[in-house]
């Protein structure tokens, strides 16, 4: 083995430094964008379902009250067309109320089990994050100082240069 590098082009070496920052820039947005999907969906169950279907079960509530006394309203007047009418209007807002409380409740069983399962899958997207951020950017800067070295080595090895005239380690050598 010789004790020179056979350096042919810096140009590679610098070409994969540059295409490793696009690729670094174009990942960290990705990256983050699974963490932000994941708060959106919390947010979305926690709060926006959660508001619309107790705002839901309210009104439905309140409907069935209003059946409910239109049906006993109606039993009272003893007119015995109306209150099947309204026995079936009570009936449906029943079904309507029931509806809305097993909405609640799997909202609830959702948001239980949303972290339980996303836990899990958001641990390698965080691993992946910190590989980028971390080891990622080391290779950046590692890549930067390969470069540096490459260029300062090809610059004492100027092109009218031999390999009889470089000094070896410790001598030094002078030209006349």
């Amino acid at each position: 083995m010789s004790g020179q590098a056979q350096i042919t082009s810096v140009a590679a070496l610098e070409a994969f430094r540059s295409d490793l920052i696009v690729f670094l820039s174009q990942m960290h947005p990705a990256v983050d964008e699974v963490g932000s999907e994941m708060t959106r969906m919390k947010f979305w169950l926690q709060n926006e379902q959660r508001q619309f279907w107790e705002n839901q079960s309210r009104q439905r509530h309140r409907r069935l009250e209003e059946a409910q006394a239109e049906l006993f309203n109606a039993r009272l007047s003893s007119l015995h067309e109306s209150s099947t009418l309204q026995n079936m209007a009570v009936q449906k807002a029943q079904r309507a109320v029931h509806e809305a409380e097993q909405k609640l409740t799997l909202l609830k069983k959702w948001d239980r089990d949303l972290e339980n399962l996303a836990s899990p899958l958001l641990k390698p997207v965080d691993q992946l994050q910190g590989f980028l951020a971390g080891d990622m950017g080391q290779a950046v800067i590692y890549l930067t100082q390969a470069v540096q070295a490459v260029e300062a080595y090809m610059n004492v090895l100027s092109p009218g240069a031999s390999a009889a005239t470089v000094p070896a380690t410790g001598e030094t050598k002078a030209t006349p």
